[in-house]
C-alpha cells in the first residue's frame, strides 16, 4: 500500500530542512509552536501537573484522569522525540486519547533529554517514575492491577528498556508494555533491516536522518551495543511483560520493532505485532485523527483488557 494520501500531502508541504548542525533549542521551539491551545484539547475529568519525587530526583509528570471513579488502572507514558525533542506538551494529545479510550489514568513523564542530560538520565527518570507510581498507588487511586508502560518512537525504546530493568531488579508490577513505532536498535547500518532501505526516502523520517537525529543521545554516552540503548539486542527476553508492538508500513524502523515482537514470542512472552498499512513513523502522534490510525487507541484498550 502506498503512503496514505493525507500523510503524503502533509509531507509535501513541509519546508526544506535547514542545512548545518541540528539546533535542539530551535527545533523544540518549532515543535512546541504547533501545540493546540488548551481549549481545543480533548476534555477529561482532570489533568494535573505534579512533581514526582523519585530515586532519580524530581521529575515533572502530568496525570490524566479520564472520568471520576474510585480507582483506576495506570499507564505510565514516555513521549518520543529522538531523545532530545518531545515534551509533556507536544504529546499531551496522545496521553489524553490513551486515557479517554482505555479508561485508565495516564502518567506522562517529562524526563530529562539529551544533549543537556547525558545517558542514562532520561531512562532513569522513566524507570523511577514507574516505581514511584506503584509506591504512590493510594494517592493515585491505583486499583493494584494494570500498570502498563507505553511510549512512541524513542519513548518505545524506554518502554522496552524499563521493562528489562524492572525484570532484572525483581520489580514485577509492570503488567504490559506498549510500543508505538519503537526505535529498538540504534545501530543504523542500512543492511541490518530491509525497512531501512525500503523506506529510506520520502516517508517523513528518512534513514539518512536517523544517525544525526540520535547523535545527541549517542554522543552523551549511550552505546548502541548496550541492550538498554538497543533493547532488541537483549540476549534473553523471557519473563518480560506481554507486549503490543505497533509498527508503520513505511517506517525505516519498522523491522526492528517487528523483530522485537518475534523474539518476545520465541522467548515465551505474549506479544501482538500490528503493522498499520499506509502509515509512516510517528503516525500515532501526528495522524491519529485519521480514522484508520485513530483505532490504535482502541487496539490498546483491547490489549489491556479494559472495558
Amino acid at each position: 500500500m502506498t503512503l496514505h494520501p493525507e500523510i503524503a500531502k502533509f509531507f509535501a508541504g513541509l519546508p526544506t530542512p535547514p542545512e548545518g548542525p541540528l539546533d535542539p533549542a530551535a527545533m523544540r521551539a518549532e515543535e512546541e509552536s504547533h501545540v493546540a491551545p488548551l481549549d481545543e484539547r480533548l476534555p477529561l475529568h482532570a489533568v494535573d501537573d505534579v512533581t514526582a519525587h523519585t530515586a532519580a530526583g524530581e521529575v515533572p509528570v502530568r496525570i490524566y484522569t479520564p472520568a471520576e471513579a474510585d480507582e483506576y488502572g495506570l499507564i505510565v507514558y514516555f513521549h518520543g522525540g529522538a531523545f532530545f525533542l518531545g515534551s509533556l506538551e507536544t504529546h499531551d494529545h496522545v496521553a489524553r486519547s490513551l486515557a479517554e479510550e482505555t479508561g485508565l489514568k495516564v502518567v506522562s513523564v517529562g524526563y530529562r533529554r539529551a544533549p543537556e542530560a547525558a545517558f542514562p538520565a532520561g531512562l532513569d527518570d522513566c524507570y523511577a517514575v514507574v516505581r514511584w507510581a506503584a509506591e504512590q498507588g493510594e494517592a493515585l487511586a491505583w486499583d493494584g492491577t494494570t500498570l502498563a508502560v507505553a511510549g512512541d518512537s524513542s519513548g518505545g525504546t524506554f518502554v522496552a528498556a524499563v521493562a528489562a530493568m524492572a525484570h532484572d531488579d525483581g520489580f514485577d508490577r509492570i503488567t504490559h508494555q506498549i510500543l508505538y513505532c519503537p526505535s529498538l536498535d540504534l545501530d543504523f547500518d542500512v543492511d541490518r533491516y530491509p525497512s531501512l532501505r525500503e523506506n529510506a526516502v520520502g516517508y517523513g523520517v528518512e534513514t539518512a536522518g536517523l544517525k544525526p537525529f540520535n547523535a545527541f543521545y549517542l554522543d552523551s554516552g549511550a552505546d548502541p551495543a548496550d541492550p538498554l540503548v538497543s533493547p532488541v539486542k537483549r540476549p534473553d527476553l523471557s519473563g518480560l511483560p506481554p507486549a503490543l508492538v505497533v509498527t508503520a508500513e513505511h517506517d525505516p524502523m519498522r523491522d526492528e520493532g517487528e523483530l522485537y515482537g518475534r523474539r518476545l514470542r520465541e522467548a515465551g512472552v505474549e506479544a501482538t505485532v500490528s503493522r498499520y498499512a499506509g502509515a509512516g513513523h510517528g503516525f500515532v502522534q501526528h495522524f491519529a485523527w485519521l480514522p484508520e490510525y485513530g483505532r490504535v487507541f482502541a487496539q490498546t484498550r483491547d490489549f489491556l483488557g479494559r472495558r
